[in-house]
């Protein structure tokens, strides 16, 4: 259980805006606001009923005025960290949310930790360990996908997934455990097909659970877009129109681009760290041959290739050498071919670009037109996207979460030779590392409900 100190910390950043709100969580939260508001506890219990907005004066500790703000009292357990809860809406600015922490500290509050008050609300029970991580992400969270799948773990999707999973593990466990108990009877004949059959199930599960949030990550991480092609064939100015701002120098000059540069753009609801990097050619220029290693680097890393062609220009052996790294980018990630300079007239062979649907585009006059080449590649782009993020598998969302589904997935494995050599002791030992790792996502495991399953599902008394 945890302390009842009161805390207080704002819920709003500080700076320009209407409204700024402050938290009080603890016994004294009620107290400390009466404090501010220079009344009794038992008036201000009277005037402030649970759950009702008041609009209130609140004073400095020399009576002078400080803010008329609404106050709102949760009380416990029915607030987020289970606590008495008191939120203050004040005015916004830095001085007078300020102020008012600096007078909820004088009556008594200390200043809460980072997470505080979602650590209280593990702690009192109305949050799990993963719906708390999820809280934490959602606060991150860049992408309308990201923001739909953590509300499914605040809702207990994980919690409820990870229960079955402690379910049939604590099941497993007994059965073992009962012929661990009762070893001078006889071992019915299917009990390690029976056991071993189970065991692969919940391992095809966790690889598939696994191997899903590996390939998802990018909802929580969001997407690198990185842009390449040979020199002056648009890319700098690719990046300048989809950000709507002169971010990278443009120049007839090739080769203007010597180093990658980094952008984040949102489209719809995806949010994209854009890459413009050095024209790829050949060079014996030093500094451009390590523009143009980073460009390779930078591609190798990115989620989608988004490979500029001229179409203006006839076959280069660089867009050869380009296209042949195209080819081997598509056994990992989405590549999207571009021909740019489509307003001249059209010398590439499109051709050579078949494999990769390729969409024509032009950077000159009215770019942000509804039926601009432009806008109709972000269309194309966005619903590519949304392609990559169809998924109804629930997802894990943090580096804890895939340690513990790794961890659990290995002692499993570690369980099979033991389970064949009817070495049950070790069996049941590695069932257990299993269920600490997969509990420690939600909930820790305890030892009793593995009890309570050997007396409930067995007929022992006899």
């Amino acid at each position: 259980m945890f302390d009842d100190d009161t805390i207080v910390a704002p819920a709003t950043t500080y700076g320009k805006s209407s409204l700024n709100v402050l938290r009080l969580s603890g016994k004294d939260s009620l107290r400390i606001a009466a404090q501010l508001a220079k009344t009794t506890l038992e008036e201000l219990k009277f005037s402030l009923p649970a759950r009702y907005a008041k609009l209130t004066k609140i004073y400095f500790n020399n009576n002078d005025l400080l803010d008329e703000c609404i106050l709102i009292y949760f009380k416990a357990p029915h607030s987020y960290t289970t606590q008495d809860v008191v939120e203050f809406q004040c005015h916004g600015g830095n001085f007078i949310a300020q102020s008012i922490l600096q007078e909820c500290l004088r009556y008594g509050a200390r200043l809460a930790n980072p997470g505080e008050f979602t650590k209280r609300a593990f702690l009192g029970g109305r949050i799990d360990l993963s719906q708390a991580q999820a809280v934490a992400k959602l606060i991150e969270s860049q992408n309308a996908s990201a923001h739909q799948m953590l509300m499914r773990h605040l809702k207990g999707e994980m919690q409820s997934f990870c229960e079955n999973l402690r379910t049939d593990l604590i099941a497993l466990l007994a059965h073992s455990e009962v012929f661990i108990d009762y070893a001078e009877e006889e071992l019915p004949d299917d009990l390690l097909e029976n056991l071993k059959n189970k065991l692969e199930s919940i391992l095809k599960t966790l690889h598939s659970l696994l191997e899903q949030s590996k390939a998802k990550r990018t909802l929580f991480e969001g997407y690198r877009l990185c842009i390449i092609g040979k020199p002056n064939v648009g890319k700098s100015s690719l990046l300048n129109a989809l950000l709507h701002s002169n971010r990278a120098i443009v120049s007839e000059i090739a080769g203007t681009t010597r180093d990658s540069i980094e952008e984040n753009f949102m489209l719809g609801g995806h949010w994209l760290r854009l890459i413009d990097t050095a024209g790829i050619h050949q060079t014996q220029d030093s500094i451009e041959s390590e523009g143009i290693k980073r460009s390779l680097e930078k591609a190798e890393e990115s989620d989608l290739v988004l490979a500029l062609f001229d179409g203006s220009s006839d076959l280069m052996q660089e867009d050869l050498q380009i296209i042949d790294l195209l080819r081997t980018y598509q056994k990992s990630k989405k590549v999207v071919a571009l021909v740019n300079k489509m307003d001249l007239e059209c010398k590439f062979p499109l051709k050579v670009l078949e494999d990769f649907n390729p969409m024509n585009l032009c950077l000159k006059g009215d770019l942000y037109a509804k039926d601009s080449l432009l806008n109709i590649f972000k269309k194309n782009l966005e619903s590519l996207l949304d392609s990559k993020e169809e998924s109804q598998s629930l997802l894990l969302t943090s580096e804890y979460q895939f340690q513990a589904v790794q961890t659990c997935i290995q002692a499993l494995q570690d369980s099979i030779l033991p389970l064949q050599n009817l070495e049950l002791e070790i069996f049941s030992f590695h069932l257990n590392e299993a269920l600490k790792a997969i509990a420690s996502i939600t909930k820790p495991y305890e030892y009793s409900q593995m009890l309570d399953v050997m007396f409930g599902d067995f007929c022992l008394g006899k």
